[in-house]
């Protein structure tokens, strides 16, 4: 007679898991919300940076007076004031509302992080509007005078009467561009996390980094004179040579992989 093997004691069913995925739509409804809460917090922004408009835009203006004696502003269209005084508030609008930007796409992608991960999130953002407006501070202090300097005394057969459209252009254009890369380090940092790249790349790659600062800033600078996109250059280095350490610290670990 062969003996049967006693029957296996009934295991416990196991947890369900609290994680869930969304489903398409309930991405795109969650995409829908963030960026309806990113538009308020814009508008909110550009109402109040509106409210103290004339003083943004003397504010934008002290360099170019102080470059210059001769310095002057027109407008030669009806509605170039009041497109000027939108950019401006604009401009401000979004200074004042990226940490909610920041804060929103960060919790957009929240759901691909782990538990530990979400705490970064308030720092992310914190630190990403910091840097942020420490780039719109650099840009209106250490590189718009040199560029404004070179631009409206290079030659003496013309004084500097410009159209006030053509001036808050560029000015806006070089506090907004030179903000945005000032987030070097945290865009760094999140593909470092995600593992997109990792230190040694990074570190392998500095000669390209190098040449992508002139290049950003050269783009960035209104001005062709190679002090002043030097100047910009030069914190942009800075600020990938953090992002590598930044990427060391945060990205993931043999052990993490395991």
């Amino acid at each position: 007679m062969t003996r049967t093997a006693p029957p296996e004691p009934p295991q416990a069913p196991e947890p369900p898991s609290e994680e869930r995925y969304l489903t398409l739509s309930e991405h795109l409804q969650e995409l829908r919300r963030r960026v309806t809460i990113c538009f308020v917090a814009v508008v909110v922004g550009v109402i109040i940076a509106a409210y103290f408009g004339n003083d943004l835009i003397e504010f934008l203006k002290q360099p170019g007076e102080d470059a210059s004696p001769e310095f002057r502003l027109v407008f030669l269209e009806p509605f170039e004031n009041f497109v000027v005084y939108f950019r401006v508030s604009l401009l401000g609008g979004l200074t004042l509302a990226m940490p909610v930007i920041v804060w929103q796409v960060l919790g957009f992608l929240s759901p691909g992080l782990h538990g530990n991960e979400r705490r970064w999130l308030w720092g992310t953002a914190i630190g990403a509007a910091g840097l942020f407006v420490t780039g719109v501070l650099f840009a209106y202090y250490v590189a718009l005078p040199p560029a404004l300097d070179f631009l409206l005394n290079f030659g003496d057969y013309a004084e500097p009467t410009i159209r006030i459209g053509s001036y808050m252009d560029f000015v806006t254009r070089l506090l907004f561009w030179t903000g945005i890369s000032f987030e070097m380090p945290i865009i760094v940092m999140y593909l470092a996390r995600f593992r997109v790249v990792n230190s040694k790349q990074l570190i392998h790659w500095w000669r390209l980094a190098l040449v992508g600062a002139f290049v950003i800033a050269a783009i960035v600078t209104p001005s062709i004179d190679p002090v002043t996109q030097a100047l910009v250059a030069a914190p942009i280095v800075v600020l990938y040579i953090i992002g590598i350490g930044l990427a060391f610290l945060v990205q993931p670990r043999q052990d993490d992989q395991a």
